[in-house]
């Protein structure tokens, strides 16, 4: 079994940062790469920014400047820095890793909402 466990919702106002944990756990022989979503209601899922196990990153337009992502290797773990958020970056946040365990397979966290709001 494979679990992904995401950390670090909630709500902020305008301007101010939160820092978001995903932890893969299991039965796990090996990760690649690792990224985070979003989903805001009525709107498709889009990729935030993603890491592979090398270091290499990569960010969408909405997020470059403004979080970082980055990556814990010993521990399967990603975090994603957010800073001067905007109330446009409500939304549930997701982590998708690719993971070796008999076979390689996305898994997908359980999401952890995040609410920009004066």
């Amino acid at each position: 079994q494979v679990q992904l466990v995401e950390s670090g919702g909630g709500l902020v106002q305008p301007g101010g940062s939160l820092r978001l944990s995903c932890a893969a756990v299991g039965n796990i022989h090996g990760v690649s790469a690792m990224s985070w979503y979003r989903q805001a209601p009525g709107q498709l899922r889009h990729l935030v920014a993603g890491i592979t196990n090398g270091g290499s990153t990569n960010y969408a337009d909405a997020a470059k400047g403004r979080f970082t992502i980055s990556r814990d290797n010993e521990k399967n773990t990603i975090y994603l820095d957010m800073k001067n958020l905007k109330t446009e970056d409500t939304a549930v946040y997701y982590c998708k890793a690719e993971i070796l365990t008999n076979h390689w397979s996305d898994y997908w966290g359980q999401g952890t909402q995040v609410t920009v709001s004066p």
